[in-house]
């Protein structure tokens, strides 16, 4: 099969799989607390055709590919039983919240495939994944899958602290003490301070040896660990972006078109890389796929519980009052304030959309 289609098509299943996941979350969360849905919905309204009906819910396939919804029984009326507003609101907060639980627990299951075919990380021991050309670590010979043992006579026992050491050794020399196969060789290298911060002072990619997995098991707990931290980092991206931790050019915004490029080259470069090149020498497969996959149903399930109007995230702020202080914000204002804000959110995506279209991100996977 052209690389190129099975890139398509892997994108429309994924970005189609994570939506619906998320809708699906609402739609059985609501059934369970005992408040009826009206309508799933695929994409946004105005409604193409009716796919069929199922216990009272009309499934429903839509004009605007944007998402999906679901159209609980009595949104905006406390007086309609069964309905939304009829429900307690811990049970309206679990129906909210059920979406965003539906992509992490993808993204956790994601990396449990990940960590089943890559291995476990060992956070305790630091790897150097790759050398620049003509940078102080191949100067001092420092090479690809050496394990840093010691670095100024101290154990190496995380990234975070070896880096800290090259920082306090900027142009001085740096005694280090590597691990390469069966050998335990010692170094020196001398931090450069008048190299870019891209390119680090030392210029090495770090990472965690992998030890290989037993279990299925064995993969859970550093999964939901995996996928809290890079939410984390996730939700921090914009303070990181204002101190200028993190540079605009390193965290844009991918709209359709950009996420459909990206999936086209993930797909080409975990197929490629299964396969034998020239000289029929093994190469490591790269998992590209995969990490796009946590990518965007995390940002999926995060973005949609932040507090803005229309999102779940907002519909959970108007709830609060009631569930600590059982004061109900008048239902036909919530609604009002939601309406006017999806309509906001429909105009602003479109336009996004568009822009993304005529202008995608341009990047090329390492």
């Amino acid at each position: 099969m052209n690389l190129n289609l099975l890139g398509g098509l892997t994108f429309v299943a994924v970005f189609a799989g994570i939506i619906l996941t998320h809708e699906l979350g609402h739609f059985v969360a609501a059934r369970l607390v005992g408040i009826e849905v009206e309508e799933f919905g695929v994409g946004f309204p105005p409604r193409l055709l009716t796919l069929f009906t199922w216990k009272g819910t009309k499934f429903t396939l839509n004009l605007i590919p944007l998402g999906g919804f679901n159209r609980w029984k009595g949104e905006d009326d406390p007086e309609i039983k069964g309905g939304f507003y009829a429900a307690k609101p811990w049970k309206r907060l679990i129906a909210l919240m059920a979406g965003s639980i539906m992509n992490l627990a993808i993204a956790v299951l994601a990396f449990s495939i990940l960590y089943n075919q890559v291995g476990i990380p060992d956070p305790t021991r630091v790897q150097i994944l790759d050398v620049s050309p003509n940078s102080p670590a191949q100067i001092a010979g420092l090479k690809m899958d050496d394990v840093v043992l010691t670095a100024d006579l101290q154990k190496i026992t995380s990234i975070d602290q070896f880096r800290s050491l090259i920082a306090s050794h900027l142009d001085r020399n740096l005694s280090i003490t590597v691990q390469r196969g069966q050998e335990v060789l010692d170094l020196v290298v001398i931090p450069d301070s008048k190299r870019s911060a891209d390119a680090g002072a030392t210029g090495v990619l770090l990472g965690n040896t992998l030890n290989p997995v037993h279990s299925w098991l064995e993969t859970i707990p550093i999964s939901f660990r995996a996928t809290y931290v890079t939410g984390r980092e996730l939700l921090s991206l914009p303070g990181r972006l204002i101190a200028g931790v993190v540079k605009p050019s390193e965290a844009q915004l991918l709209g359709p078109r950009s996420i459909w490029n990206l999936f086209q080259q993930s797909v080409t470069r975990d197929v490629q890389s299964r396969e034998p090149n020239n000289n029929n020498a093994p190469q490591i497969p790269t998992n590209y796929t995969l990490t796009g996959i946590i990518s965007l149903t995390l940002s999926l399930g995060i973005v949609n519980l932040l507090p803005i109007p229309a999102l779940d995230g907002g519909r959970i702020l108007f709830l609060l009052p009631e569930l600590f202080f059982r004061k109900r914000i008048s239902p036909k204002y919530e609604s009002m304030i939601h309406g006017a804000a999806f309509l906001i959110l429909i105009v602003f995506l479109g336009y996004f959309y568009i822009a993304d279209f005529i202008h995608p991100v341009s990047f090329l996977l390492p």
